[in-house]
């Protein structure tokens, strides 16, 4: 019974230690991700002058909140926010429905050299972003689309990453019920509408979440196209509102106030689906 009991103290103890593990690393993750959040928001209320001085002034003498007001009236702020809006739909949209099909095809579907496509999409998940942006920036110049929303939509559409996710989800899906719905006469469209994205809503949404999140936030390809603030997104509008002033002085006041407007849209988004995009992303990971 000793035995018995020292063993089981012994797990305790290592479990309350885990435990420890658990919340000191969340302390952390909160300390490194809370700390720059907080100086964003506390900078968005500073004066110019608090934002300067040394040393640093972590809560301002007077809250400023014009800085929300300069920060929409500078710069067309609200045309960067409907290019946003556009840019993020329509390629978000693209790459959810190519994503879908195309990892169905791949799983439930028979042709040759279907491996060799799996490996080809693979691939494309090791190729950094920027290595392309040379030969797109070329392509699209020559077909006359710079400083055009379709300039910025077209290249962008690539779907790697969810082809690669949601086969992995389908591959996990209960065999059973796709031979059984096979067995019924299911064409492939019935099968895909009717059995495997109604098995498929957690994984979908964490798709279209981390595709919201990436084209919202997308800012290099946009930058390189847009040579004024008509189809300028909000990460290049946040870059023009910064260099209005001399770069040296920047006012960062109101830049830190469209930061802020600038995170919020998304940030509603990924609040609302957490729990749904956790669950698709660890179910999605189940099958390689």
């Amino acid at each position: 019974m000793k035995s018995a009991g020292a063993e089981t103290d012994s797990y305790r103890r290592r479990q309350r230690g885990v435990l420890l593990l658990g919340y000191a690393a969340m302390v952390c993750v909160l300390i490194i991700v809370g700390v720059p959040l907080f100086w964003i928001v506390i900078t968005s209320f500073k004066a110019r002058p608090d934002i300067y001085v040394q040393p640093a002034v972590y809560w301002p003498n007077s809250f400023h909140p014009e800085n929300y007001r300069d920060a929409t009236t500078k710069l067309p702020f609200w045309t960067f926010f409907g290019n946003s809006l556009i840019v993020t739909a329509v390629v978000s949209a693209v790459k959810f429905v190519l994503g879908v099909f195309s990892a169905y095809g791949l799983v439930f579907l028979r042709f040759p050299g279907k491996s060799v496509v799996f490996l080809v999409i693979i691939s494309a998940l090791m190729v950094p972003n920027q290595i392309t942006v040379i030969s797109n920036y070329a392509l699209v110049s020559q077909l006359g689309w710079r400083n055009t929303l379709v300039g910025i939509i077209v290249p962008l559409c690539g779907v790697a990453f969810g082809t690669f996710l949601m086969r992995n989800h389908f591959l996990s899906l209960p065999s059973e019920v796709i031979e059984a719905a096979r067995m019924d006469g299911a064409n492939w469209w019935r099968l895909l509408t009717r059995v495997v994205l109604p098995m498929s809503g957690p994984t979908m949404v964490a798709f279209a979440v981390v595709t919201l999140v990436n084209e919202w936030n997308e800012y290099l390809w946009p930058f390189l196209m847009a040579d004024g603030p008509e189809v300028a997104t909000l990460p290049v509008g946040l870059t023009l509102l910064q260099n209005t002033e001399n770069p040296s002085v920047t006012n960062w006041g109101p830049v830190m106030s469209g930061t802020l407007l600038t995170m919020l849209p998304i940030l509603i988004v990924f609040l609302l689906l957490q729990r749904h995009m956790i669950k698709g992303l660890t179910s999605g990971a189940v099958k390689g």
